[in-house]
């Protein structure tokens, strides 16, 4: 059948993913650093992508397409949503995935480095500055959004600081002036797939978080980590004081 859809122009594409998580339907993928639409029987024709992209590369155009599928579209939604709540697998021997098993680290100065704790999660593990050494911000693990738990003891009274994977490279202060007495939660919107919002509305919702700190690259498609938080909070339905904190592509903190 002859209908309209949506086209997109590789050339005028930037890689900044807004679109692929602006598609409710899931039409549309990022495929080597580029948006492309994948599933056109996904594509309803209303252009919710169209008003995010930065670089004009999305138009419509009549043509030869198949059918909108609204029940395929609605498998393929219930699917995701379970995966995302699925555990991640792991295959080891006994005692859980060691990536993703929950650990608590105190950042005491003048303590001595605690590794002799090996039960159940979560443990605390002892740093300090004894040595004049740099000592490491991360208060917690794991601090993938991915992979950290809706629930855990290290969120109860927390600042949750929420950053895109890029700032901790980029910023040399990240650690000192960002970490250091924060819960830290970290993710990139163009690499990782689906969207962050579910997750972290549920964290924000069921623990009790006293503040949220984004910091994000200047890059456009760190917009995606920004908006996920934003709509994390609003869904959450709780009034907690929240900043955004961009870094330059050098390295700069712009206020």
């Amino acid at each position: 059948m002859v209908r309209r859809i949506i086209h997109i122009d590789r050339e005028k594409c930037n890689g900044c993913g807004l679109c692929a998580s602006a598609c409710h339907e899931g039409a549309i993928d990022m495929i080597d650093g580029k948006a492309r639409l994948v599933r056109e029987n996904f594509c309803d024709g209303l252009g919710d992508c169209l008003p995010g992209c930065p670089t004009g590369a999305i138009t419509f155009e009549e043509r030869e397409a198949p059918a909108n599928d609204e029940a395929a579209v609605k498998a393929s939604l219930l699917k995701e949503a379970r995966e995302k709540t699925a555990p991640a697998p792991c295959h080891v021997s006994s005692g859980g995935c060691p990536g993703s098993r929950m650990m608590r680290f105190d950042r005491s100065e003048g303590t001595a480095p605690d590794i002799s704790r090996q039960g159940t999660a979560p443990d605390v593990q002892r740093q300090g500055t004894a040595s004049g050494e740099s000592v490491s911000g991360l208060a917690q693990w794991p601090c993938q959004i991915k992979l950290v738990p809706v629930r855990a003891p290290f969120f109860d009274g927390a600042g949750l600081l929420i950053a895109a994977d890029c700032t901790a490279y980029a910023c040399a202060q990240m650690h000192e002036r960002f970490m250091r007495g924060r819960v830290t939660l970290i993710g990139c919107p163009k690499l990782d797939e689906g969207d962050y919002t579910e997750k972290l509305t549920a964290i924000i919702r069921e623990n009790d978080i006293k503040s949220v700190t984004i910091v994000r690259m200047e890059v456009p498609c760190c917009g995606g980590l920004q908006r996920a938080a934003g709509n994390a909070l609003r869904n959450s339905g709780k009034f907690i004081p929240w900043q955004v904190v961009t870094i330059s592509r050098d390295g700069q903190i712009i206020e």
